[in-house]
């Protein structure tokens, strides 16, 4: 459902992500790396909020760059910082979103009902977003992606802000997206949850992609069998990081 080739991006003379090739399909997919390694670059393209300096993006094999709107008609997304008109309900700005996506009022208020009680939003969905707290502002972006039911769920630290009974409800809730046949990409830092979640794992490291892979091949790449994603993702990165003023590559 998202594919890749040579994905570029250059701002000035710095290369935030340099010759990235992804295949991502039907599967809970979690992309990792440190702060500035290019993650959010990335998923900036991805939805057609950046244009690339070079390569090509497909989701669902539609050319983002041929047809966007195509494309985005695919994609549902979350901003690692959601910006939302603060001087509408709760209620009014997921409504005006699923009209924006064309979906029936009927199923968009079932369908809202449905993830405002997953989310325990309903007692407050009459209310000014301006008056939300962070965690509740979170929620509604997550509603507000989920309401046209995409096909490719693109997710940049969805659990920021989020308690952690509503972080366990949008996990059940991935999965089972997954389970239905749709596409989740997400960025995280909080590499338990990736690693209890995750069908298969991306790390970018400085605008490259070190590793895609499952937890369990991953493992036999940087042969630590008991070692945890934590474990994995410092050998990974620290592998790429300067020692003692030169450059040293640990073999694999």
């Amino acid at each position: 459902m998202i594919f890749t080739d040579n994905l570029t991006k250059f701002f000035g003379q710095t290369v935030a992500v340099d010759s990235l090739h992804l295949e991502v399909d039907k599967e809970l997919f979690v992309f990792l790396g440190p702060n500035g390694a290019g993650k959010s670059t990335t998923i900036k393209m991805l939805t057609g909020l950046l244009n690339p300096t070079h390569g090509h993006i497909k989701i669902g094999g539609i050319d983002l760059h041929r047809d966007p709107l195509g494309a985005k008609q695919l994609i549902g997304y979350v901003p690692e910082q959601p910006h939302l008109y603060e001087k509408l309900t709760g209620s009014e700005f997921v409504l005006f979103l699923a009209d924006i996506r064309r979906i029936p009022r009927r199923e968009a208020l079932r369908r809202m009902q449905r993830y405002f009680e997953l989310f325990e939003l309903v007692d407050v969905s009459a209310g000014l977003i301006e008056e939300y707290s962070h965690g509740m502002k979170q929620k509604i972006a997550l509603v507000s992606a989920l309401i046209s039911d995409p096909q490719v769920l693109i997710l940049d630290e969805p659990t920021v802000g989020l308690d952690p009974k509503s972080a366990h409800n949008l996990k059940d809730l991935l999965r089972h997206l997954v389970s239905r046949e749709r596409t989740v990409f997400m960025s995280t830092h909080i590499l338990e949850l990736a690693e209890r979640m995750c069908d298969r794992i991306g790390i970018i490291h400085k605008g490259k992609l070190l590793a895609v892979n499952t937890l369990d091949e991953l493992r036999r790449q940087v042969a630590s069998q008991a070692g945890t994603l934590e474990d994995i993702f410092l050998q990974l990165t620290d592998e790429q990081e300067p020692a003692l003023g030169q450059q040293i590559f640990k073999a694999r």
